[in-house]
């Protein structure tokens, strides 16, 4: 969900900006799963650039204060969120923790880093949802150390059905500073995709895992 339409376009904008999402329709990517995309996202190259950095630090410790207040720990989702989520931590004079996709199979054998105590609220922050299967693989494992896991926010997502029903599955909200919706948009405005292009973006939005370059 979409608290702010300013703060939606404007991270568009800043993201498309530093070539953190990429957009090439006509020579799509290969994601990890095998599916063809239009467009690539990697929001760590935010991190490299201060003044984006802090926009975005800022933007989403103010979602979490407007949605849930000041929760006892921020936790970012490993590896894409460890430096967003600490920055949001330090804005909000809060603890932070970071939630590995396993457990370490050496050492103390943790998932969660971090000092995490039982009853905790925790507000979670990711990069980036795709399906969201990742993400609330780290809820879960939060959950099941006793955090109180009030919600989510994320940079972007691509919106696809499938990760709105995985989270209301697992009855978590999820917000997120700017989607594939407000990106296209505002791609168009700014003349960084052509007509025909946009049109070609929205079908793979529709049919992601069918969808092939013509």
């Amino acid at each position: 969900m979409i608290l702010d339409t300013n703060s939606a376009n404007k991270t568009a904008e800043l993201l498309l900006q530093i070539n953190a999402i990429k957009l090439n329709p006509e020579n799509p990517f290969t994601w990890a799963s095998g599916w063809k995309s239009p467009i690539y996202c990697d929001n760590r190259i935010i991190l490299s650039y201060p003044t984006i950095r802090n926009y975005v630090r800022e933007a989403m410790a103010k979602q979490v204060e407007r949605l849930y207040g000041k929760p006892d720990i921020i936790a970012g989702v490993a590896t894409g969120a460890i430096g967003i989520g600490i920055l949001v931590a330090e804005v909000l004079g809060l603890p932070f923790v970071y939630v590995r996709p396993e457990p370490k199979s050496h050492g103390r054998k943790n998932q969660i880093e971090g000092h995490l105590e039982a009853g905790k609220t925790v507000v979670v922050i990711e990069d980036l949802i795709s399906t969201g299967k990742s993400s609330l693989n780290a809820v879960q494992a939060l959950s099941e150390a006793g955090a109180d896991v009030k919600g989510m926010i994320a940079i972007f997502t691509y919106g696809f059905t499938v990760a709105s029903q995985n989270f209301e599955a697992n009855g978590i909200p999820l917000h997120t500073l700017s989607d594939y919706r407000h990106l296209i948009a505002q791609a168009s405005q700014t003349n960084y995709i052509k007509e025909t292009q946009q049109q070609t973006l929205l079908q793979w939005r529709e049919a992601p895992q069918q969808w092939k370059p013509e």
